[in-house]
């Protein structure tokens, strides 16, 4: 049941609302474990047993980490939380991958293959276990105390964040779990947030998504210069909408139930070294290897050498969490391998450069990796970046980018620019500077100018998403299949 569907915003979000606001304040977080419930049957069936288990196996391991001393038996405990959980994972998304490999393998030596039936992969099992082992491993740390068996299953399920993120951690809702008040702001914002995040999603995400998916399924031998960066000028906006409008919605979903979730995006298109880029993109996500692996592996605290060891692991396992592909491998390590060289005296080197080179340095780096990221196989990844560097080999007179640039196209691309940069904190403070200097007339009218404003943006975003929904064009999220 996606958040950009006609059942969730016209049947499922109002029913689950009022619901909630006509319950008492303690039976809502019953409520809300479920219409959680539901909202994963919905999509995966039986297979929120696996959840399910997750929830209770973890929930038993942080009761009893919480009890015991910081010494050998709480590591064990940590450990095999991470076997679990990681087990899991690992059955369910890389049991194909990993067969392949070593079919590879078996064939070279002239050995019989492995047959496995294809493993069906659980919606947001890449984002739910990494919630529990947080869970655990921040109650090992004595970053938190162990949640009552209701809240920590609200926690884990919570329909805004289980299936693709934002990566929450139980501590950051710990208390608003317990107790939280809606307030008439609050949901308002919330609200907006969910209008912005679904706009996102549906008239700019989806529209690229449409060119972006054609030219990317184009024959290497089709591909010219111009297709190719409009083929990955598409991809590069679609993702950053996709997702980070699944992230506005999430976000805008919890803030209607009192619950506020971190920010997960922060403009990454704005940032001027890849260093800054990945402090700005899937925030939740590089933060959370960070904690959890980076600084356990030592950090930078080692020397040189062990940092870039360090940075190149991180990031060759963020790779292979989007995916069972050498290509998502490939995207980390390449990554990665930049993150080394900024540390470098090429880092030096970029921070010396004007700002705009300095800008556009990291648009192409990203726009390079997002080649790898979104192609198939690596071949495939190198005609495209063949043809982005103009030795591709089409002609033009058959495939050209007069076939995809028509106004809808050129209409969504522009708007994703725009959204791209950092306008709206802008405006906001350009707006609080005015209403400061004005008297009490002209800010009172200035205020229900803008507020009017927005309540009409808005609700002409919402009415044109509903128009392009009901039209049943493309709407997946790239982030489920992760």
């Amino acid at each position: 049941m996606l958040f950009s569907s006609p059942l969730f915003l016209f049947l499922y979000l109002p029913v689950v609302l009022a619901l909630y606001f006509a319950l008492g304040p303690r039976f809502r977080n019953l409520l809300l474990l479920a219409v959680s419930i539901l909202f994963y049957i919905w999509g995966e069936g039986t297979y929120v047993v696996v959840m399910l288990c997750i929830i209770a196996v973890n929930y038993g391991l942080g009761c009893r980490v919480q009890f015991i001393p910081e010494n050998r038996s709480s590591r064990l405990i940590v450990a095999l939380a991470v076997a679990i959980n990681l087990g899991l994972l690992i059955v369910f998304k890389y049991s194909n991958f990993l067969v392949s490999q070593l079919n590879v393998v078996l064939a070279i030596v002239h050995l019989p293959t492995l047959r496995l039936h294809p493993v069906h992969l659980p919606l947001g099992i890449s984002f739910f276990t990494f919630h529990a082992l947080s869970y655990v491993i921040d109650i090992a740390r004595r970053n938190v105390r162990a949640g009552k068996s209701l809240d920590f299953a609200v926690y884990m399920t919570l329909f805004p964040h289980a299936i693709a993120g934002p990566i929450v951690r139980y501590g950051d809702i710990a208390a608003q779990l317990k107790e939280r008040v809606v307030t008439t702001s609050g949901f308002a914002e919330g609200v907006r947030r969910f209008i912005l995040g679904l706009a996102k999603k549906v008239l700019v995400a989806n529209t690229v998504a449409v060119t972006a998916d054609t030219i990317f399924a184009l024959p290497g031998r089709h591909l010219t210069l111009g297709l190719s960066w409009l083929g990955i000028a598409c991809y590069t906006l679609q993702i950053y909408f996709d997702f980070s409008g699944y992230s506005d919605m999430a976000i805008g979903l919890a803030k209607m139930f009192g619950i506020d979730f971190k920010e997960n995006f922060n403009y990454p298109y704005a940032a001027r070294s890849v260093t800054e880029f990945w402090r700005r993109w899937h925030i939740s996500l590089s933060t959370w290897f960070r904690d959890y692996l980076y600084i356990p592996l030592g950090g930078s605290r080692r020397g040189p050498l062990r940092t870039y060891l360090n940075l190149m692991l991180v990031f060759f396992l963020c790779g292979f969490w989007h995916g069972a592909s050498w290509t998502f491998a490939a995207w980390g390590l390449f990554h990665g391998a930049f993150l080394v060289l900024e540390r470098s005296r090429m880092g030096r080197l970029v921070e010396s450069l004007w700002a705009p080179a300095r800008h556009l340095y990291t648009l192409v780096v990203v726009a390079v990796g997002w080649v790898v990221f979104r192609a198939e196989t690596m071949p495939n990844a190198l005609t495209f970046l063949r043809a982005m560097a103009g030795m591709g080999r089409g002609t033009g007179l058959v495939y050209h980018t007069g076939l995809y640039l028509d106004s809808q196209l050129v209409l969504a691309l522009l708007a994703g620019v725009i959204g791209s940069a950092p306008l709206l904190p802008l405006l906001a403070r350009v707006r609080g500077r005015v209403l400061t200097a004005s008297d009490g007339f002209v800010a009172s009218t200035l205020r229900l100018g803008v507020a009017f404003a927005e309540v009409v943006t808005l609700s002409v975003l919402l009415l044109s998403s509903a128009m392009l929904l009901a039209a049943g064009t493309y709407n997946p999220f790239i982030y489920f299949r992760f």
